[in-house]
This record gives structure tokens, C-alpha cells and sequence, in this order.
């Protein structure tokens, strides 16, 4: 694939080029002068929150940066310095498809355009990024797109006319983003926390920012198997996920006034993240959670349709329904046919000293923003910044197996293992 597919939510901007996948949510940190974005970033907004911005994809604009972070001088060179970053890391196409929300105004459209042309890449396509996941379904009721950003969630309708994928509106739901829900989550942890145990990870910002990295995986677990352990500086709670049920109603109640009359054929759909808030599917009937690369699969079934060279990009809004795949349902394009990589050993734990943890296949999390997840290939690392593999760099898209080593930058160092069945250790 010679061009980069780019999706801009910056709860999670996703880049595929080839083989490379990299996943950057929208922070930004000023640390020694330098910037850096994503997950690193992530990982220390609690640590150093005045060195910390989240709002430049939200707010993007000319306007003077407030509070001052480093030398931008507006959150558009906060943004343009992201996708540079994107542009170093992700295999530097000179080619790049975008997909953005459609709360994206128009006059930020166009600053984001000239942003681009003051990277070393070019744009050949804009596209509405809930009407590029819109077109994989086939006719019916009516179709809509919730969107989990950091600062808000939106709703996009859509229509099927004629063949064609139509966007109807956009509905912004203002305070119900990621980062409030996150919030409420970790608020109703740390309840349990002093509950069970008379300590409060909040009081420090280096245990609220190991409870805010626990988050993700801790939910996983609560939708598979409705409660869990957390552990936070040795101190460990038990949280139900009925206990959690009232973070996310804000964006329940939200949602629905803004759905009134859902018909018995109306689906929503949902970005991945929206799957992790406990109640959220009983609380919207009909709800489907998209799959983490369902945008990728939309744009590269359209990229006949939204390929813009040489001539002024518009913004597509309507687009060709794909037709009945879904988001559950939808494959990629078949890749030409690749020499065969040599065989990986099979992995089912992650060993750090004496100690094993089982791995999780939606992302083990190792700390600096980095973490070990599977997709059909097999396991592989995403995050940003450096880690070593077997002491040489990862590359983007290398599988793991049993045997390899991973080593971050602060020296922490972990090894793949497989943990045999007890009849197989028998036999």
C-alpha cells in the first residue's frame, strides 16, 4: 500500500502504512524541551499535568496557545508536530488518506489541510470517518455512529439513499468524552480502594497515574468476567462491574435524548472504546462495538472513491454502501501473496523476575505506553517511543514468540513464555 491511511480521533489517532500500525492518542508533553505525543504522553499526564495538553485536536486553531506549552505557538503546531511524528515512525509515505470526525469544523478543516501541505507528505483524500464505517453495512433502519473523543463523544446519523452511504447530521454530546468518563471510573475504583483498604491511590500522582494505567486492562477483565483485582503500590481491590455502572450514565442519558424514536431495524455502532464502559450495550439496545480496524477496512474498500489527486480536496460525506459486511463481518483486501515468515513459539504469559501474568489478547499494558497485543498474525508490541526486542529495535509489525525478550527504556525488561495446560505437563 503506497498511501498511509490516517483516522483522527484523538482518543486514539490510528496510522496504517504496509505493515506498520502505530496507535497515538491526542497528548502532548513538554518534557526537556522536546515534545513528545501518545502514549508516552499518556503515561505521565498525572505525573507532570502542567506539561500536558489534550485539547489540540478538540480546539485546533490559530489561536495563542492557553496556557503557554513550550514553543507552540497554537494548538495547530501541536498538531502538525503530531503528524510528523506519525509521518517519522510509520514508514514515511509520501502519500496520506485522512479520515476525521464530522465535528471537525469547517474552517478547522482547512487549517488541517494547511497543516498538511507543511508536511512531507500530501493528502489525497478527506473523508467523514463515520461514513467511511457507515458504508460497510447494508440497507435498513436508520445507522448511527458514536464517537468516544477525549473532550466529547459525538453522534453521527446516517442514511441509506440510492446505494450510497449519507451523512444527516452530527450531534456533539459536550462533557461525556473519554477523559470525563475516565474520571468517574477512577473516582468509583479509589472509593473501593479506601473501602477495603484506607488507602487512596489519588493522593499521590505517582499511584493515581499507576490506577489510570491499570484502567484499561482492569476493564477488559470486568467485561469478561464482571469483577476484578487491582493492584496499586501493593494495596489491592476487588470492583464489581455493577459498582461501575454510574460512570458512564451521563453518556447514557445524553445519548439517548439525542436518539428519540429508535425503531426496532435502527443499529448504533461504536468505536472499540465505548465496548469497555460498563451497562453502556443494555443501556443502548441495538449497540454494536466496531472492530479496532474497521476504519482501515472502510478506506481501503473505498480508496477508488476517495483518492483526490491533483485537483482541491472536498470532504466526502456520502460514499458507496459497501454493502451488508458489517463491522463484525468486514475483511480486509487479500495482501499479495508474501514469502512465508519462519514460525514463531507459541506465548501465553509475560514473565518480569519471578513473576508470570497471563496475556491478554485486546493488550497487556508494560508501562511507558507501551503494550503487547494479538491480531490474527500473532503478538506484537504498539506504543511510542524505544523498546528492544531480543536487544535490537522493535520493528512496527513484528511478531512475538515464546522466547523474546522486550526491553523498555527505563530498563525494565519482561520474557514471552508458554505456560503449558496441566495435561500437556503430564503427558
Amino acid at each position: 500500500m503506497s498511501i498511509a491511511l490516517l483516522d483522527v480521533n484523538d482518543s486514539n489517532l490510528q496510522w496504517w502504512h504496509d505493515s506498520a500500525h502505530l496507535q497515538s492518542p491526542g497528548y502532548a508533553l513538554l518534557a526537556g524541551g522536546q515534545y513528545r505525543f501518545g502514549n508516552p504522553a499518556r503515561a505521565a499526564a498525572r505525573l507532570q499535568p502542567r506539561d500536558i495538553n489534550t485539547r489540540f485536536w478538540w480546539q485546533l486553531s490559530t489561536e495563542p496557545l492557553q496556557p503557554a506549552l513550550g514553543p507552540a505557538r497554537h494548538t495547530g503546531d501541536l498538531v502538525h508536530a503530531q503528524l510528523q511524528e506519525l509521518h517519522r515512525e510509520g514508514g514515511q509515505p509520501p502519500e496520506v488518506l485522512l479520515a476525521v470526525s464530522g465535528s471537525m469544523q469547517r474552517d478547522q478543516l482547512a487549517l488541517l489541510l494547511g497543516i498538511v501541505q507543511q508536511c512531507p507528505f500530501d493528502a489525497v483524500g478527506l473523508v467523514n470517518r463515520s461514513v467511511a464505517l457507515g458504508s460497510l453495512y447494508g440497507p435498513g433502519g436508520r445507522l448511527l455512529h458514536l464517537e468516544i473523543q477525549l473532550h466529547q463523544a459525538v453522534i453521527s446519523e446516517l442514511a441509506g439513499r440510492d446505494g450510497m452511504t449519507v451523512l444527516e447530521r452530527t450531534l456533539p454530546l459536550p462533557g461525556c468524552g473519554l477523559l470525563q468518563l475516565q474520571e468517574n471510573l477512577v473516582e468509583i475504583i479509589a472509593a473501593a480502594f479506601i473501602r477495603q483498604t484506607r488507602f487512596d491511590p489519588r493522593r499521590k500522582a505517582a499511584t493515581e497515574q499507576q490506577l489510570y494505567d491499570a484502567l484499561p486492562q482492569a476493564l477488559r477483565t470486568l467485561g469478561r468476567d464482571g469483577e476484578t483485582n487491582l493492584e496499586v503500590a501493593g494495596y489491592r481491590a476487588r470492583v464489581g462491574s455493577d459498582e461501575l455502572l454510574g460512570a458512564g450514565q451521563r453518556l447514557c442519558s445524553a445519548a439517548t435524548r439525542a436518539l428519540p424514536g429508535l425503531q426496532g431495524g435502527d443499529r448504533i455502532i461504536a468505536d472499540p472504546v465505548a465496548g469497555l464502559l460498563p451497562g453502556l450495550a443494555q443501556q443502548l439496545p441495538g449497540l454494536e462495538i466496531l472492530q479496532a480496524d474497521s476504519v482501515r477496512q472502510a478506506l481501503e474498500q473505498q480508496l477508488d472513491a476517495l483518492v483526490q489527486r491533483g485537483r482541491a480536496l472536498s470532504f466526502v460525506t456520502a460514499l458507496p454502501a459497501l454493502g451488508g459486511q458489517g463491522a463484525t463481518e468486514a475483511t480486509p483486501e487479500p495482501e499479495p501473496a508474501a514469502p512465508r515468515p519462519p514460525p514463531v513459539a507459541a506465548a501465553t504469559h509475560l514473565l518480569q523476575g519471578h513473576r508470570a501474568r497471563p496475556l491478554a489478547a485486546d493488550g497487556t499494558s508494560l508501562g511507558q505506553g507501551w503494550e503487547l497485543f494479538r491480531d490474527a498474525r500473532g503478538w506484537q508490541l504498539r506504543g511510542s517511543g524505544a523498546a528492544q526486542v531480543n536487544d535490537a529495535p522493535y520493528r512496527a509489525g513484528q511478531i512475538l514468540g515464546g522466547g523474546d525478550t522486550i526491553r523498555l527504556d527505563d530498563g525494565a525488561s519482561w520474557r514471552l513464555i508458554e505456560v503449558a495446560a496441566r495435561g500437556e505437563a503430564q503427558g
